[in-house]
């Protein structure tokens, strides 16, 4: 019996000093490793329960779509064809749950770089998370503060909210043509998105000369906006600028076109620019204006995959999330390594002018040294006939502006 204990201890050491070895070796040559796993793990936090659901949802599947294309034609070539593992977590839409979720993420899973999360606030308190632990974080998230920390791990592959902002004014009264505008209202809920864009808003009716005769601030999620557009009716305004996600979106339009106060409508992307903002209003969804920081008639020959794959056109948050990815992965081509600390000088000194970063705007995407995409420039949409089409600027419309009186 002594004999048979012996000879097991003796095999159970063999196998520890062989598992010993094993790790000893990849510790020492990561490729090596690498190309036993096949596998490079990259995570995904989006809110995928919650107010910001479908959102979350939307970037998910564009984040899919290409992950798919790059694992299908061979993984990550100078990784030895190492396929991509995408660890996917629910940030719910709070903020605290989205810090805790990057927390556990980055312990138990060994990402080397992580998507998300939409809303400019999830991402935020996701962005504090990934920089002391230095993680790139790569976004389309829109608030200012994600690349005017100093921050070194976060790329924003969209304009700022307040470039967005300024935008958002200034394409419209472009459209207005001969129409002078002198006075506007802004509508904005309250989260990091809405007023980063806010802000935007202000600064171009400032430098315009316009006044701003509506400056009001909603909470998220608001159930009643009667005293908005009772206020918005009697500002004499002549365009509204609405700043909302979906549900407060729908509110404030129906309410718009019931009442019939017929100014213009120019939204701040978010809730705007989904099929499920056309969907839900029908006839009154026809003309909206909505500010964009990407569109998917800019590239159809890239878009079309996602409309053939989902049955819907390529929503931007698809779109941009879709970008995101892909430069990740051929930033990690390019470091020829998961190292986050490679892929980040990789990010940082790369124009990347492949693959689906043709679909955004001048075809490329370059971050500077604050993370931001110099490349990234707003766009115009409109709702026509269940479609949204690029109308300003001219360098990049698809279709002409309709005024919903002439339609």
């Amino acid at each position: 019996m002594k004999k048979e204990q012996k000879i097991a201890s003796q095999q159970a050491r063999r196998e520890v000093l062989k598992g010993l070895s094993a790790l000893t070796i990849a510790s020492t040559f990561p490729s090596i490793a690498l190309s036993q796993t096949k596998t490079v793990n990259i995570g995904v936090i989006l809110p995928l329960s919650g107010a910001n659901a479908q959102f979350g949802i939307n970037s998910r599947q564009g984040i899919e779509l290409v992950v798919d294309e790059i694992n299908n034609s061979g993984g990550l070539k100078n990784l030895g064809g190492a396929k991509i593992n995408l660890v996917i977590a629910d940030s719910t839409s709070t903020p605290t749950t989205a810090a805790t979720v990057a927390q556990r993420m980055i312990a138990e899973n060994d990402c080397c770089a992580i998507l998300g999360a939409f809303a400019s606030s999830l991402t935020l308190a996701i962005s504090e998370v990934t920089e002391r632990r230095g993680i790139p974080l790569l976004t389309m998230s829109y608030s200012d503060q994600l690349t005017g920390r100093g921050f070194k791990t976060v790329f924003q592959v969209t304009s700022k909210g307040s470039a967005i902002g300024k935008a958002q004014l200034d394409y419209a009264v472009q459209l207005a043509g001969g129409t002078k505008i002198n006075k506007v209202a802004i509508l904005y809920e309250d989260t990091a998105y809405g007023t980063s864009t806010a802000t935007g808003l202000r600064a171009a009716a400032k430098a315009a000369n316009i006044e701003i005769v509506m400056d009001e601030a909603y909470p998220l999620g608001i159930i009643d906006v009667t005293p908005l557009i009772n206020k918005l009716r009697a500002s004499n305004a002549q365009i509204v600028f609405p700043v909302s996600y979906l549900n407060d979106s729908l509110l404030i339009v129906r309410a718009l076109r019931q009442q019939k106060v017929n100014i213009p409508i120019v939204g701040g992307s978010a809730g705007y620019v989904i099929p499920d903002f056309s969907q839900a209003l029908g006839d009154y969804a026809n003309g909206v204006l909505s500010i964009c920081s990407a569109n998917y008639d800019l590239d159809t020959a890239l878009t079309n995959k996602y409309r053939k794959r989902y049955n819907s056109f390529m929503v931007h948050e698809a779109l941009e999330h879709a970008v995101a990815l892909d430069v990740l992965a051929q930033a990690i081509n390019i470091s020829k390594s998961t190292a986050p600390e490679g892929i980040i000088q990789a990010l940082h000194s790369t124009t990347f002018t492949e693959g689906w970063a043709k679909a955004m705007t001048n075809g490329k995407v370059k971050f500077d040294d604050t993370g931001l995409n110099i490349y990234a420039e707003p766009l115009m949409l409109q709702w026509q006939k269940k479609e949204l089409v690029t109308v300003w600027p001219k360098s990049y419309a698809k279709g002409k502006f309709i005024a919903r009186n002439a339609s």
